[in-house]
C-alpha cells in the first residue's frame, strides 16, 4: 500500500530506523556519558551536572537502592518529583537496577496518589518534600515501605527554601543522604534487554481511574530512534541547549528532553516553575536556547509575559509543540516574535509518546508549511478508521489508529482495557478523530471521546462527576469542556442541586480538596436536568 504521506519527509530522512543498535537505555546511558563526559548535561538555578556527574551520582543512588532497600530488576520504584538535577539522577538510578519508573505528577491529591500506588504495587517512592503532606495523608493504605524525600536545594547548594518533609512520615531519608550511602556501596548492574518494562506511564481512564501505560526499554529506544532519523537535520551533538519546562514525569519530556536530548549530548536547562513566568523570561535571556519544547498554553504565557520580545533568539532553531493542538494563532505570533516556526507533534502516553511531527514540506523547491500533526515518524504507519474498524478513504475523518515499535506493551494488570484498545491488526486506537488531507499531511478534527484537554493534560468527566457526587446536597453534574483563552480548554460543570444554600464557590472549594488543580471545574452552572438517553446515559452534548 502506498503511503501518501512519505513525499513530505524532510530531505535525506529514512522511511525506517534501526531498532537494534542497543539492547537496553543502560546501553545507550553508558555510550553517552563517555562520549560527552565533562560536558554540562543538566543545569538548574544556576547548578550544573556533567554527564559523568550524573554517571557517577546515579551509579551511587542505583547502589544504594539495590543494598539497602533490597531493589531488583521489575520491581516497580515511584518518582514524584518536580525538574530538579534530582529528577534524572533518581531516574537514571532505577534504571541502572533494572526498575520500572512509575511518574507521579507532585501536584497529585492524596486520593489520586493512592490509586496509582496501589494499583502499581509501589513500595518505593522518591517524593518532593512539599508533597509529603499527600503522601503522609493515605501512605496507611498503600504498601509504601520506603521513602526518600527530595529537597529543592539538594545537588543544587544554594541555599534554596524548601517545605518540611511531613512530621507523620517517620522513616524516612533525604536524596543526598543516599547518595552518600551508596557512595560506597557495589552496584551490580543487571542485564536487560528490549522487552523489559521501564516505565509505567499512567494516563486518564474514562471510569475515572487512570491507567499505567507499559513502556519498555524498546519503546523508548525506538522513539528516540525515530525523532533523532526524523529531526536529523536540526540535531547539533553535543552543541544544542535545550530548555526544559514541561514535567519531566510527562511522557513528552520524560521522551524528548530528558532522554533524546540527553543522547545527543545537549545541555538541559530545567525549569522547576514554569508558573513563574517572569522568572521563567529571567532564565530565558541567560540561555543561549537552541531548542524549546513546550505546550500551546506555555508558548501563549510567554508571548505574554512582559520582556520575552526582548529576548535574544538568534540561537533558537526548534520549537516543538506538543501534549495539545498548538492554536493558529499562537504559532503565528510565536513566529513573529522569535523567528523561529512552532512545529507542532502528536502523541500519547501509549506510543512513547511520539507518533508524527510537522516539519513542513516542499513544494516545486519552496518551503510550505501545512498546519496540522503532520506525519508519521519512520518505522510508524497511521490509519483513519471507521466505528467497524474499516479504513475510510483519505479526505474523510475517522478515529486515528497507530502501528509502531513505540506503542506499549499494554496496560499494568488491565487485560480489558489492552483488548479494547487495539484493533486486531495490531493498532492501537487513540481515541481521536484524525483526517489525511489531499496533501499527505494528517489532522485531528476532534475527540472521540468526551476527554477535556487543559494545558496539555487530559482530564475526563467521569472522574470530576464522580468526585461531585460524594458532595451533600448534589443530586447529579455533567462535565464538558469549553474553548479557554489561557489553557486551551477548561472544564464546565452542570449541577441539579438538592440544596439550594449551595453556591459556585461551595463545589470549587469542594473540587479543590480531591482534584489536581487542572482538574478543577472552572465555570459551575446550576440547572433543573441534565439531559439523558432512553437509557439514562448523560447527553453531555446536548449540554455543549
Amino acid at each position: 500500500m502506498t503511503k501518501p504521506w512519505i513525499k513530505n519527509y524532510p530531505e535525506n530522512v529514512a522511511h525506517e530506523v534501526d531498532l537494534t543498535r542497543y539492547d537496553s537505555l543502560l546501553a545507550l546511558f553508558h555510550q553517552t556519558t563517555t562520549k560527552y563526559d565533562q560536558q554540562t548535561a543538566y543545569s538548574n538555578f544556576g547548578a550544573e551536572l556533567t554527564f559523568k556527574q550524573v554517571d557517577a551520582l546515579s551509579r551511587s543512588f542505583a547502589a544504594y537502592l539495590q543494598n539497602e532497600l533490597n531493589i531488583v530488576s521489575g520491581e516497580r520504584v515511584a518518582l514524584m518529583c518536580p525538574n530538579t538535577l534530582c529528577f534524572p539522577v533518581a531516574m537514571w538510578g532505577i534504571i541502572r537496577v533494572g526498575g520500572v519508573q512509575v511518574n507521579v505528577n507532585p501536584m497529585y491529591t492524596p486520593r489520586e496518589l493512592e490509586h496509582q500506588l496501589n494499583d502499581a504495587q509501589v513500595e518505593t517512592i522518591i517524593i518532593f518534600s512539599p508533597s509529603t503532606k499527600m503522601l503522609a495523608d493515605i501512605i496507611e493504605k498503600t504498601d509504601i515501605k520506603n521513602v526518600i524525600t527530595v529537597n529543592l536545594d539538594d545537588l543544587v547548594n544554594k541555599g534554596l527554601p524548601c517545605d518540611p518533609v511531613d512530621p507523620r512520615l517517620s522513616q524516612t531519608i533525604n536524596f543526598t543522604d543516599a547518595l552518600m550511602q551508596g557512595e560506597s556501596l557495589t552496584l551490580i548492574e543487571p542485564t536487560l534487554c528490549q522487552t523489559d518494562l521501564l516505565f509505567l506511564q499512567y494516563t486518564g481512564g474514562t471510569t475515572g481511574l487512570s491507567k499505567g501505560a507499559m513502556l519498555s526499554h524498546g519503546n523508548l529506544i525506538a522513539n528516540i530512534m525515530q525523532y533523532q532519523e526524523f529531526a536529523k537535520n536540526k540535531i547539533a551533538y553535543g552543541n544544542d541547549v535545550v530548555i526544559t519546562a514541561i514535567p519531566m514525569y510527562h511522557i513528552f519530556a520524560l521522551m524528548a528532553n530528558t532522554l533524546s536530548y540527553f543522547y545527543f549530548g545537549a545541555k538541559n536547562v530545567l525549569v522547576t516553575n514554569p508558573r513563574d513566568m517572569a522568572n521563567f523570561v529571567e532564565i530565558w535571556k541567560n540561555t543561549h536556547a537552541t531548542v524549546f519544547t513546550g505546550v500551546n498554553t506555555l508558548f501563549n504565557g510567554l508571548l505574554h509575559t512582559p520582556g520575552f520580545d526582548q529576548v535574544d533568539f538568534s540561537s533558537l532553531k526548534v520549537s516543538l509543540g506538543g501534549g495539545a493542538a498548538v492554536q493558529q494563532a499562537v504559532a503565528d505570533k510565536w513566529q513573529q516574535v522569535t523567528g523561529v516556526r512552532l512545529n507542532e507533534g502528536y502523541g500519547l502516553s501509549e506510543t512513547a509518546p511520539v507518533v508524527s511531527l510537522n516539519f513542513g514540506t516542499s513544494v516545486n523547491g519552496k518551503a510550505v508549511y501545512i498546519p496540522g500533526i503532520g506525519v508519521p515518524v519512520p518505522s510508524t504507519d497511521l490509519s483513519i478508521r471507521d466505528d467497524y474498524g474499516n479504513v475510510v478513504a483519505q479526505g474523510e475523518s475517522g478515529e486515528l489508529c497507530a502501528k509502531g515499535p513505540q506503542v506499549m506493551q499494554g496496560y499494568w494488570n488491565n487485560i480489558a482495557a489492552t483488548h479494547e484498545c487495539m484493533t486486531p491488526d495490531g493498532y492501537f486506537k487513540t481515541g481521536d478523530v484524525g483526517m489525511l488531507d489531499e496533501q499527505g499531511f494528517f489532522h485531528i478534527v476532534d475527540r472521540k471521546k468526551d476527554m477535556i484537554n487543559v494545558s496539555g493534560f487530559n482530564v475526563y468527566p467521569n472522574e470530576i462527576e464522580a468526585e461531585v457526587a460524594r458532595m451533600t446536597g448534589i443530586l447529579e453534574s455533567a462535565c464538558i469542556g469549553v474553548a479557554d483563552d489561557k489553557t486551551g480548554e477548561a472544564v464546565k460543570l452542570f449541577i441539579v442541586k438538592t440544596d439550594d444554600n449551595i453556591t459556585e464557590q461551595d463545589v470549587i472549594k469542594f473540587c479543590r480538596q480531591g482534584l489536581t488543580a487542572y482538574k478543577v471545574p472552572k465555570h459551575v452552572i446550576f440547572i433543573d436536568e441534565i439531559p439523558k438517553s432512553s437509557v439514562g446515559k448523560l447527553l453531555r452534548r446536548e449540554l455543549r
